[in-house]
C-alpha cells in the first residue's frame, strides 16, 4: 500500500512539474511550485525523512512561496517571450536528464539492507550514538556532532545568503531611504482586509509558533532540530505579517531584533566550537563542556541548534521584509 501510494505521489510530481513548465502565467506558476514541495515534503515522509520533510514543507511549501510572490509583484505576471536560444536549453535539460537516468542504474534497490550506504558508517552511527551522546535521534546526532564541521558550514552559508539579499533587496533605488508609514495599521500587504483568512491567520499564529519550539527543543528525540525550528518560527511571523500588515509585525519583532538573531545565532555555533579548543579538546568536541563527557555532548548540541535558529529565523525574515519593503514598478 505504501509503495502504491509512493507511486501516485510521483506521478503527481511529474504532472506538477510538467505544468509548471508549460504554464504562462507566474503566478499559477508560484502555486504549482508550493504543491511540488507539499508533495515533496509527503514523499519524503513515506521514506521515513521526517526532519528533512518538515522542512520542506515550512521553507518550500510556506516561506518560498511567499517569497516568489513578493519577488513577482517586482515583475510582470506573464512570462516573456521564449529567445532565439532555446534551443540550448532543451539540449542541456535532455543531457541532464539522461545522464541522470544512466546514473539510476548503479543505484541499489529501494530499501535493500546491504546498499553500500548501510555497510559503510551507518552502522557505526547506530552503535555508538547510545554511547557517546546517549539520544534517541540519531540524524541529530550526526547532524550536531559526528558532522558537526558541514552543519557549521550550511549555518554560514544561510548567514551569508542572507547578506548578499539584504545588500541586493535593502539598498534604496532612487539613492534615498524608503520611509516607513508611521501608523503600523496603513500598512497592508497580504489578507489584511479578508476576514476569514485574517482570523484563521491569527489563530493559527501561536499554534506555529508553539510548535516551532517544540521542534527546537525536542530534536534530540524525534524529527526536527534548529534548522526546521527556524523555518517554522519565520513561517509563523511571516504568516502574521499577511494578516496584519509588516509594521505590525516589525514591532513585534524588529529588524535590529533580526540582525541580532542571525549575527549571535551564527557566532553562538562558532563560540561552542572554540569552547572545545580552550577547554583542552578540539573544535566542537562538545564531550569537554561538563564533566560528564555524554552530557556535555547533549549539552553541546543544545547549544548549537539554538544558535541554528536563531540564525535561519533572523535571516528568512530579513529576506521577506527586504522583499515586503520594495516598492512596485
Amino acid at each position: 500500500m505504501t509503495v502504491l501510494f509512493g507511486v501516485f505521489l510521483l506521478t503527481l510530481l511529474v504532472i506538477t512539474a510538467v505544468a509548471i513548465v508549460r504554464t504562462k502565467n507566474l503566478f499559477v506558476a508560484v502555486m504549482l511550485l508550493g504543491i511540488f514541495s507539499l508533495l515533496i515534503a509527503a514523499n519524503f515522509f513515506i521514506l521515513d525523512a521526517a526532519d528533512v520533510a518538515l522542512t520542506e514543507a515550512a521553507v518550500g511549501a510556506g516561506i518560498s512561496t511567499v517569497l516568489f510572490l513578493g519577488a513577482l509583484a517586482l515583475t510582470s505576471e506573464y512570462e516573456r517571450h521564449a529567445t532565439p536560444h532555446r534551443w540550448l536549453s532543451v539540449v542541456v535539460v535532455l543531457s541532464a536528464a539522461l545522464v541522470i537516468l544512466y546514473a539510476t542504474f548503479d543505484k541499489p534497490a529501494f530499501g535493500d539492507p546491504n546498499a553500500p550506504v548501510h555497510q559503510h558508517v551507518a552502522p557505526w552511527y547506530l552503535e555508538k550514538t547510545p554511547e557517546y551522546i546517549d539520544i534517541p535521534n540519531v540524524v541529530t546526532a550526526v547532524l550536531g556532532s559526528f558532522r558537526g564541521y558541514d552543519t557549521l558550514g550550511e549555518v554560514f552559508v544561510v548567514f551569508t545568503a542572507g547578506i548578499g539579499v539584504l545588500f541586493l533587496l535593502s539598498a534604496p533605488r532612487s539613492g534615498k531611504e524608503r520611509p516607513r508609514p508611521a501608523r503600523p495599521e496603513l500598512v497592508a500587504i497580504g489578507l489584511r482586509e479578508d476576514l476569514i483568512p485574517r482570523v484563521v491567520g491569527r489563530l493559527l499564529v501561536p499554534f506555529i509558533l508553539l510548535f516551532g519550539l517544540y521542534v527546537q527543543f525536542h530534536g534530540e528525540y524525534g524529527p526536527g532540530g534548529g534548522f526546521q525550528a527556524g523555518a517554522l518560527v519565520a513561517a509563523a511571523f511571516i504568516l502574521y505579517a499577511l494578516v496584519e500588515g509588516e509594521g505590525r509585525t516589525l514591532q513585534a519583532l524588529p529588524q535590529k531584533a533580526l540582525t541580532a538573531l542571525m549575527i549571535i545565532g551564527a557566532l553562538l555555533y562558532g563560540a561552542v566550537g572554540l569552547a572545545g579548543i580552550v577547554l583542552g579538546s578540539e573544535f566542537l568536541d562538545y564531550s569537554v563542556l561538563s564533566a560528564d563527557p555524554v552530557s556535555g555532548q547533549q549539552l553541546g548540541i543544545i547549544l548549537i541548534e539554538a544558535g541554528v535558529g536563531m540564525a535561519v529565523t533572523g535571516v528568512l525574515l530579513s529576506i521577506f521584509h527586504a522583499f515586503a519593503a520594495r516598492d512596485e514598478i
